[in-house]
């Protein structure tokens, strides 16, 4: 390698590669390993490692550089951990590398003479169910600076810059390339043992040479981030202080320490966990973002069980799970054969957890709990607990770890975590990381979890605010859409009413509270029970504004809001409405589709004070369509609102198959493309109308003899409009409620009225301003009881004052005739 090459380039350097079982005794003795220390594979395999690998020590670099008797024991400078005598004794659980001087125990080196060979070695201790326990790696240090070509070869500082190490953090262009053919240095081993050493290697680390500059040359390629900047400077600043006083620098500040190294990795990995994870407040976006960061990195399987109540955003009881709660099943990530979880562990069950079983453990103490290698005996057992399937396949000698997902020392849910047999087991580093990882996903969790609950309440407040709105009325069919913004949460002060009203008559309203949150939902709350009680007095538009907005300053200067307030009288077909600093209604006329905004005095908004309000009488024709919506759907920042309106108008006069289908066709004509930041809501109500021919009005004299005559009109009328069916019922309600107005009235006439619009409304009306209420009648009372029957057999029925007295209603359901 040239010195003016790029950094990362690798040459190629022989490798002598030597695999040492549990008992010491060499098992795979490659090539390059009878080349480097001349003895054949026959030789070598089933001999004791250190016979065949005879160690004396480390090399230390005297001041002049000069070589060393073969035999003599040296200081240990470039070793990692312990020397490879401690490795190929199996002492060592760690990683190791250094630099050595190879001894010919027949005094003759390879070319027949009496010296020494510099080697630089890697240990790798190997961890499974094979029975190889060791994995030493070594080349020739002069063949390593022959070969590499930027190593300084002055006389007075041979080599003295070469150093092994372990590429934990390497940049390196062309890695995954050579990481493929990492496993044709082990060619004559059976392919899953191959695997298994291979897996473990790729797991710690590949070997390196630090040549030169620190520059660092890959024998094969490594997975991970790059080496920290400090930790360079230091072992530069280690190096110059060695050059100038050899004994002022301990072996240990020269060599790299991969415990530390491995700490690092760990750390590094939680830190980018956390940065993956928490994107979003979505319950399943996080569980993805957890599932996606651990696999395959850290472990080959995923399970991640959460307590039902926290995908519901709901509270539980205190105290630690028991073998009662159910526990949902998120998300399960592997890398195994795709289909192979799915059937006996699917996404979306619930499931208790038995007591005898890693799982209940980890639930209940809220620890992890490890199990370095589940055994057939123990994975039967557990898988025995589950009786309506056999989950030992997938768990059988495989490590596994079960990690809590708590936060505020609840318990969440919990993350299953297993390992394929031919990776190193979980062990006391990995049990802390996942631990640490699983602090952070339940925190993230219980975020998510407090938002979804603090959302489910805030739309419950909503939901519960807003009417439910029967879609077909006398003489009106009406359509809604309320959609919750985004900015400040989803809940608003937006809100739409329908109100009946005496004499088939229909209040339409639409108001906006200004702010957002709780307190303008529940300021909306109040506008509307307001608005809801007024109406019932029969007030006209414009009176009612007035005395809600007297309401809005009594009740606090916060207290502002917009309102519309419209009544429609289906049978003189006239809009009458009043403005309280709403934006105006669309009114889209059924003869040629033209839509139009009413000229409505705006008025100032509900809370001011000391602003008239005006009614305006508007007539209509049947079929014609009237479009209420607050200011949400029209107002874009930076664009003037009459742009809005004029879309507004424009949509709304675009043709549709039905109601809902129109308000769909407004809702995405005018969304901006940035999305809403505040709250909508949407009122169409098509104005039918009631023809004059279903409707019959009569006045009566304040005379008991006109009961009689009321129910004979009311069984005429009823048999001209083929509704005998019923006529006697009918006759009965009316009878008793013109009995009622006969003995309370005064001197004025009585009026009664039928109208048929979707079910038989009969109004009678008279010039008392005290409403009948229910009575409880005894056994001797002679009255009280006409209100109960009207109860009994009506349909729906209600009272009202007006201006010149009160009006008692009820309705009776048309019959169903659609067999016929």
């Amino acid at each position: 390698m040239d010195r003016r090459s790029p950094q990362g380039l690798s040459g190629r350097i022989p490798l002598a590669v030597i695999v040492v079982d549990g008992a010491g005794l060499v098992s795979h003795w490659s090539t390059g390993a009878r080349r480097l220390f001349g003895r054949t594979r026959e030789e070598a395999v089933g001999r004791t490692a250190l016979d065949l690998l005879p160690v004396g020590g480390v090399l230390d670099e005297s001041a002049d550089g000069g070589a060393h008797p073969a035999g003599t024991a040296y200081a240990p400078r470039d070793a990692l951990g312990p020397d490879l005598e401690t490795s190929l004794a199996g002492d060592s659980s760690y990683p190791t590398a250094g630099r050595a001087r190879l001894h010919d125990r027949s005094g003759t080196g390879r070319d027949g003479s009496h010296s020494a060979v510099d080697v630089l070695w890697w240990a790798y201790p190997l961890v499974g169910p094979g029975p190889e326990r060791l994995l030493v790696l070594a080349a020739d240090a002069a063949t390593a600076a022959a070969g590499s070509g930027c190593v300084e070869t002055s006389p007075d500082q041979p080599y003295e810059r070469i150093a092994p190490g372990f590429a934990l953090h390497t940049e390196f262009p062309g890695s995954e390339q050579l990481a493929k053919q990492l496993p044709e240095i082990l060619p004559s081993m059976n392919p899953l043992e191959s695997a298994r050493i291979v897996a473990q290697v790729l797991e710690l680390g590949y070997p390196v040479l630090e040549i030169s500059q620190h520059d660092r040359v890959p024998v094969t390629p490594d997975w991970g981030v790059p080496r920290r900047a400090e930790r360079q400077a230091r072992r530069r600043a280690a190096e110059e202080a060695a050059a100038a006083d050899p004994g002022s620098v301990a072996a240990e500040d020269m060599a790299p320490d991969l415990e530390y190294a491995a700490v690092r990795e760990h750390l590094e990995f939680l830190n980018e966990v956390s940065r993956r994870i928490g994107t979003s407040l979505d319950l399943a976006r996080t569980i993805e973002e957890v599932s996606a960061a651990v696999v395959p990195r850290f472990t080959d399987v995923a399970g991640t069980y959460l307590r039902e109540q926290v995908l519901a955003g709901e509270g539980f009881p205190d105290g630690p799970p028991d073998v009662t709660t159910m526990w949902y099943r998120v998300a399960v990530e592997h890398t195994d054969e795709p289909g192979r979880w799915d059937d006996v562990v699917p996404v979306g069950e619930s499931m208790p957890f038995p007591a005898q079983t890693p799982f209940f453990q980890c639930m209940t103490t809220g620890e992890p709990v490890l199990v370095p290698r589940i055994s057939e005996q123990m994975g039967n057992a557990i898988a025995a607990q589950f009786p309506k399937r056999d989950i030992s396949p997938l768990i059988n000698n495989r490590s596994m770890l079960v990690v809590p997902l708590k936060a505020r020392d609840v318990v969440l849910g919990f993350m299953i975590l297993l390992r394929h047999r031919e990776r190193p087991v979980f062990n006391d580093m990995d049990r802390v990381t996942g631990a640490e990882l699983a602090a952070r996903a339940g925190l993230v969790l219980d975020n998510a979890r407090m938002y979804t609950y603090q959302e489910n309440v805030a739309d419950t407040l909503q939901d519960s605010m807003l009417p439910h709105i029967a879609p077909r009325m006398p003489g009106c069919d009406v359509a809604t859409r309320y959609l919750p913004g985004t900015r400040l949460g989803r809940v608003g002060g937006d809100w739409f009413d329908t109100i009946k009203l005496p004499g088939s008559r229909l209040a339409l309203v639409v108001g906006d509270v200004m702010g957002h949150g709780l307190n303008s939902a529940a300021m909306m709350g109040q506008f509307r029970t307001a608005v809801q009680t007024m109406a019932g007095l029969d007030m006209p538009p414009a009176h009612l504004l007035r005395n809600l907005d007297d309401l809005a300053q009594r009740l606090g200067e916060q207290y502002l809001a917009t309102c519309l307030y419209a009544v429609y009288d289906p049978v003189e077909s006239e809009l009458l409405i009043a403005n309280a600093g709403h934006i105006p209604p669309v009114l889209v006329r059924a003869a040629d589709g033209r839509s139009e905004l009413l000229d409505v005095p705006t008025g100032a908004p509900l809370g001011v004070g000391g602003v008239p309000f005006e009614t305006v009488r508007v007539p209509v024709a049947p079929g014609d369509r009237l479009v209420l919506c607050t200011d949400g759907l029209v107002e874009v920042r930076g664009q003037d609102i009459g742009t809005g309106l004029a879309a507004l108008c424009e949509s709304a006069a675009h043709p549709a198959a039905s109601m809902d289908d129109a308000c769909d066709t407004i809702i995405r004509a005018l969304n901006p493309r940035g999305g809403r930041k505040d709250d909508v809501a949407l009122l169409m109500a098509r104005l039918n109308g009631i023809p004059r021919q279903d409707v019959r009005a009569w006045e009566l004299e304040p005379d008991p003899r006109e009961v009689a005559r009321a129910r004979a009109l009311v069984r005429e009328t009823l048999l001209g409009w083929d509704l005998a069916e019923i006529s006697e019922t009918a006759e009965l309600l009316v009878g008793e409620v013109v009995t009622n107005a006969v003995r309370h009235t005064g001197t004025r006439r009585i009026g009664l009225r039928l109208v048929r619009a979707g079910a038989l409304l009969c109004e009678v009306a008279d010039d008392d301003q005290a409403v009948p209420v229910l009575l409880n009648a005894g056994p001797d009372d002679e009255g009280g009881r006409g209100l109960r029957i009207v109860s009994r057999l009506a349909r729906e029925w209600g009272t009202s004052r007006s201006a010149r007295g009160k009006s008692v209603w009820f309705e009776q359901p048309l019959p169903d005739r659609r067999g016929r």
